[in-house]
């Protein structure tokens, strides 16, 4: 092969090569401004996502501490500061049926939205509201779909417990430290109002104190 042949062949391998590289140098720019592009959409949804997010609870929270602040229609409600607070092994006979708050037994009854399928004793369940539970009850008149409604609601709402009461007049009642509410449906919206408000609510005499490893049965 003449010279003139070989710097030709050198000449078109060494432009094959430039362009092969150019070529490349395209790719790896188009995939860049492509990961730029997927990165800068994710980003802005997560961005998004994070504000709605961030909207939403601000939002629950705000309807929580109003529900907080407005009354329960047609709950009774009794002085705290008389409602005593002394540990005792005996029964006692509490004004209000289901009790709402008084001298009770050292061992309360767990409440890890515990729902129990048959009546607990009072004396360990009023510890349980004094520790801010929502004791959840219900009489022979509460229907079978009433009673599955709220059975589903206690089971997902800590500091809530759930048991029949055939001593009650009421057909589903709602008992807090001091606060008490009668309905005759689960479906009333007063229910969630009720257990919005109490739940761990200002009116728990020791907040913060467990509601496991209490009594189970």
């Amino acid at each position: 092969m003449s010279k003139t042949s070989k710097k030709a062949a050198a000449e078109a391998r060494r432009a094959k090569i430039e362009e092969m590289r150019r070529a490349e140098r395209a790719r790896e720019r188009r995939n860049r401004i492509i990961f730029i592009s997927i990165s800068t959409v994710i980003v802005a949804g997560l961005i998004g996502w994070g504000g709605y997010a961030i909207n939403s609870a601000n939002e629950k929270e705000q309807r929580q501490a109003a529900a907080a602040k407005e009354p329960v229609s047609g709950e009774k409600t009794w002085d705290a500061k008389k409602l005593t607070r002394n540990h005792v092994q005996n029964t006692v006979d509490y004004p209000m049926k289901p009790p709402v708050g008084g001298d009770h037994n050292p061992a309360w009854m767990t409440c890890e939205g515990t729902v129990y399928t048959k009546a607990i004793g009072n004396e360990n369940a009023v510890h349980s509201l004094e520790h801010g539970a929502v004791w959840v009850t219900y009489n022979d008149k509460a229907t079978d779909a009433d009673i599955k409604t709220l059975s589903d609601k206690v089971s997902q709402t800590p500091y809530t417990l759930m048991s029949s009461n055939q001593s009650q007049s009421g057909t589903v009642m709602l008992s807090a430290w001091g606060h008490q509410l009668s309905v005759d449906r689960a479906s009333d919206p007063r229910v969630e109002q009720f257990l919005t408000k109490y739940v761990q609510g200002s009116q728990t005499p020791e907040p913060g104190a467990t509601c496991a490893g209490g009594l189970t049965a």
